[in-house]
């Protein structure tokens, strides 16, 4: 009995060994697809995360509207005006060039934050000038208005207003597709640029209705005593066109040029819309 016991211990540590080996290799598959799934999770959410939020931007990239005016020079240099457009407002306003250089940066520094401000809180270009930077405010007004005129017919208002008839169309609604009656009635038209003794001179008006609801200069003689002239006169030209509703209105006193050239404009302007 004495010599049975060494070969049954051995026989029973053994046993042991066998199976503590076979639990072992029964628990390493288990661990594998807990390993494996934990790998996966990330990969399943970056996947998913950006294309939601890809959708989101687009869907509100959809509803704004950025625009870039045209480079206006004027005598100390280029105006460019950059607004952003949403819901047929104006949301934000931007001066991409101003003049700059010696007392120039000084005046635009000051000036173009509040025509920026003035931009978004009229709507339109018809802002005043800031004083003492009676250029640069002239140019950011035609550049800003440049830059809504691409907005034209395709500006917030009538395509919210879209699907409720609008048969006629007319020119500058095109890009509206199925706009309203009210996108149809109003037309912005540009006259002939007419050649004076000192310069050119171009009239835009909108009309609207069978009424001249704006009008403006787009060229306009420049450059020493003309800037000075037509800085008085134009302004009064503008409201004498948009009061008569037709280019039968007065010359401004000591811009005769400048008056017979912008009726002459004006005229032509309002025979393409019709008027």
């Amino acid at each position: 009995m004495k010599k049975s016991h060494p070969l049954r211990r051995i026989v029973l540590a053994g046993a042991a060994t066998v199976s503590g080996i076979v639990l072992l290799l029964s628990l390493k598959p288990s661990s594998d697809p807990a390993a494996a799934s934990a790998d996966g999770a990330p990969q399943g959410q970056q996947s998913v995360a950006p294309q939601g939020s890809g959708g989101a931007q687009a869907a509100a990239g959809a509803q704004a509207q950025m625009l870039t005016g045209d480079v206006v020079k004027t005598e100390y240099g280029n105006v460019q005006v950059q607004i952003t457009v949403a819901g047929g407002k104006i949301t934000s306003a931007a001066a991409l060039q101003s003049p700059t250089g010696g007392r120039s940066t000084e005046v635009s520094t000051d000036a173009v934050p509040k025509l920026n401000r003035a931009a978004v809180t009229v709507g339109s270009a018809d802002i005043d000038a800031v004083s003492g930077a009676t250029y640069t405010s002239g140019g950011y007004k035609k550049s800003l208005q440049s830059a809504l005129d691409k907005a034209g017919a395709a500006g917030g208002g009538s395509a919210e207003a879209g699907g409720t008839g609008g048969g006629t169309g007319g020119s500058g609604s095109g890009d509206a597709g199925g706009s309203g009656a009210g996108a149809a009635q109003a037309r912005t038209v540009t006259g002939k640029a007419v050649t004076t003794e000192y310069g050119p001179v171009q009239v835009r008006v909108t009309v609207s209705g069978g009424k001249v609801t704006k009008a403006e200069a787009v060229q306009q003689p420049k450059g020493g005593r003309s800037d000075q002239i037509n800085g008085d006169a134009v302004p009064k030209l503008n409201a004498a066109a948009v009061a008569a509703g037709s280019a039968d209105i007065d010359a401004v006193s000591g811009a005769t040029y400048t008056s017979g050239g912008y009726k002459e404009s004006l005229q032509s302007a309002l025979d393409q819309a019709g008027g």
